[in-house]
């Protein structure tokens, strides 16, 4: 009864996680600071070259869904996919709001905290945002890695790009978020991996003898 429960309660825990990042983001944008994973590159690329950063989103990550169906299984891709639309429209909604900036060291604490928490909700409920996301998730499962760390190190060299695109100060301050995000990840692996652990692990191959 209770793990029936916990499965219809998903969606609505992967919408709030969502709706979580999706807030972080766009207080990360208006404080001209990025961060890791797929939303930070595709956050470093808006700045560069003036795309809409919903569109960008969505295209960066088709490639993944390719890995995450063979490593991960079709019920973690499928959410993987949900969650990405989502966070696009979600984010979308940025192009209504008014044109303003927001202190870079404040934004960067609050944006950090609430994309944090939000990537932490949708790993707990087997999903993620896609690219770095289902690498750390994937490695966890296969080899008992922590995925905040798993998504520091790739995350790290994502926001190098920031260094580029938004400059010295706020490129320091998005490894600053990286470190923030990427440790609220990690002080949940143990959640992260018991939700996780009812995922189909891919098939192996074995060699005739």
């Amino acid at each position: 009864m209770h793990e029936q429960r916990g499965v219809m309660n998903r969606p609505l825990w992967i919408a709030a996680g969502c709706l979580l990042i999706s807030l972080g983001l766009i207080v990360l944008k208006h404080s001209e600071v990025v961060t890791g994973g797929t939303a930070g590159l595709t956050l470093s690329l808006s700045y560069m070259f003036d795309v809409p950063f919903a569109l960008l989103f969505f295209v960066i990550n088709i490639p993944f869904y390719f890995i995450s169906v063979i490593q991960m299984g079709w019920n973690f891709t499928l959410s993987t996919i949900v969650s990405v639309v989502l966070v696009t429209l979600m984010t979308a909604v940025d192009r209504w709001l008014p044109d303003f900036v927001l202190n870079m060291y404040l934004g960067t604490f609050v944006g950090s905290v609430l994309c944090g928490i939000g990537l932490t909700t949708l790993f707990v409920n087997r999903a993620s945002l896609g690219g770095v996301n289902i690498m750390a998730l994937y490695l966890q499962k296969r080899f008992g890695t922590n995925p905040g760390t798993v998504n520091f190190a790739f995350d790290t060299l994502i926001v190098m790009l920031g260094f580029y695109s938004v400059g010295a100060l706020q490129g320091a301050l998005s490894i600053a978020s990286v470190f923030i995000v990427s440790s609220i990840i990690g002080f949940a692996k143990k959640k992260i991996s018991v939700g996780n652990r009812f995922a189909p692990s891919p098939p192996r191959r074995t060699v005739a003898g």
